[in-house]
């Protein structure tokens, strides 16, 4: 007799699992993506690969940050409204504890040496998951050479071209659907047969019947919508009638807000935009601010829109009215992560039944494919940035011919980190090193290489 396959997962597990990778989130989205992957598909086959793929299309099609959006839709999918909070806030929450610290340490002492000592050679190791992420991605992927096709001129137009990336993902859903409908056998893959004992344990559970709140209803629409939506504005609506319009606190609501929805393809989109608005129309940030935020950002877990909290905390610890500067700080900080982080919620608990019951639909499919094929070729371009400024101090953008060049100077190459992250990459791949071990042994040997340089 074959076992019965596990059709479900205990929350506590879960719990333990969504805090593991809210501390562990380095690396912005490729490799908080690339880390969901592996625990959540490769290690506990909580989730398949095509299952994770679909719902991976979907959040990357919505504004804000799609590596939290997609923590929140597998919380979603294993354990309901709780999993979906508890996925979506533990992968903010160690992030946003560790960003009001380095803002508050920037705003009083301006310098924070040991965090850049600590996270070195965390950097390197993370470079190595994004490449086995990358690798494994692909090879599941891109099926076919139309697939990697549309995966190098994705890469192609944001890396070289900075298309906006709504462009790109919409491009490529056109001419999957185009595709799909002139060759299936391209764009439409051959679904497996479904089997109990071989399928993951939120596929076995819907095999079994046992998802009941994946199933899309308009009443649950209606309620869904009318409990985020005021989670969202009535706190903006309290601080202008307490406060006035012209508060810190409300401005920052508003003008947040506002970027939490058209800040597709995540924080590099808007960084120009939101740095301009700062330090220009509002003087909350001195030139250059935003790149030391950005900075700082990308020394924590989290996603890199992170950086917006520490605009929020310099904002209102700069005017803080008549609080300690500290408390404005800290009130500003938590106004613009709830704006920031707050409609993820909503587009996920809105949209992810949809997104689910249309898995089975030939043409959507066929959008989808195309879509994940581009998605490579944009993993592709975050994960090139994230190399190019993990082993490189300069890197300049150059304008040439009409393209975006990211040219680094060979003179800034950090050797230490070179090393480092081959070894991580070796130890990954071929000696299938553990994640854990991997950061441990870099975040050591880095902070060991960064105080001799001192």
């Amino acid at each position: 007799m074959e076992p019965q396959q596990k059709t479900a997962v205990a929350f506590g597990e879960a719990f333990r699992l969504w805090l593991k990778i809210g501390l562990l989130g380095f690396g912005g989205p490729a490799g908080q993506i690339a880390l969901m992957h592996r625990l959540l598909v490769d290690e506990k086959k909580w989730i398949s690969e095509s299952r994770f793929l679909h719902a991976l299309n979907y959040c990357m099609l919505l504004p804000g940050p799609e590596a939290q959006q997609l923590a929140t839709y597998m919380g979603w999918l294993l354990h309901r409204t709780a999993g979906g909070l508890a996925a979506g806030i533990l992968f903010v929450a160690p992030g946003a504890i560790v960003m009001w610290g380095l803002s508050l340490l920037y705003a009083t002492l301006h310098d924070v040496p040991l965090v850049q000592a600590v996270f070195f050679g965390v950097k390197a190791a993370v470079l190595a998951v994004v490449v086995e992420a990358l690798l494994r991605i692909s090879k599941r992927a891109l099926k076919n050479k139309v697939m990697y096709l549309l995966a190098g001129l994705a890469f192609v137009a944001i890396f070289f071209f900075d298309l906006p990336f709504p462009l790109i993902v919409g491009g490529a859903a056109l001419i999957g659907f185009l595709g799909g409908r002139r060759w299936p056998a391209i764009f439409i893959p051959a679904k497996p047969a479904d089997k109990k004992g071989d399928a993951a344990v939120i596929d076995a559970a819907f095999l079994a019947g046992d998802l009941d709140h994946a199933k899309p209803s308009a009443r649950r629409a209606v309620k869904v919508a009318l409990v985020w939506m005021s989670l969202w504005f009535l706190p903006l609506l309290a601080f202008a009638l307490i406060l006035g319009v012209g508060h810190v606190f409300t401005q920052e609501g508003i003008f947040f807000s506002k970027m939490a929805v058209v800040t597709f393809g995540g924080a590099y989109a808007v960084l120009a935009y939101v740095a301009q608005q700062a330090v220009g129309t509002h003087g909350w940030l001195a030139p250059g601010e935003m790149l030391d935020g950005l900075g700082l950002a990308e020394t924590t877990p989290g996603p890199l829109i992170m950086v917006l909290q520490f605009v929020g905390f310099l904002a209102a610890f700069r005017n803080p009215g008549g609080l300690d500067p500290v408390l404005a700080g800290t009130i500003g900080a938590l106004v613009t992560t709830w704006v920031t982080f707050v409609p993820c919620f909503l587009w996920i608990f809105l949209g992810a039944p949809y997104i689910e019951a249309l898995r089975g639909n030939k043409n959507l499919n066929a959008a989808l494919t195309a879509i994940t094929a581009s998605v490579v070729g944009v993993i592709l371009n975050l994960s090139v940035w994230f190399a190019l400024h993990v082993l490189f101090a300069r890197v300049e953008e150059k304008q040439v011919l009409g393209m975006k060049l990211s040219a680094p100077d060979p003179a800034s190459l950090d050797a230490a980190a070179l090393l480092l992250a081959m070894a991580a990459i070796l130890a990954t791949l071929k000696y299938h090193v553990g994640m854990l071990k991997t950061l441990g042994a870099c975040a050591a040997v880095g902070a060991v290489i960064h105080f001799m340089r001192l």
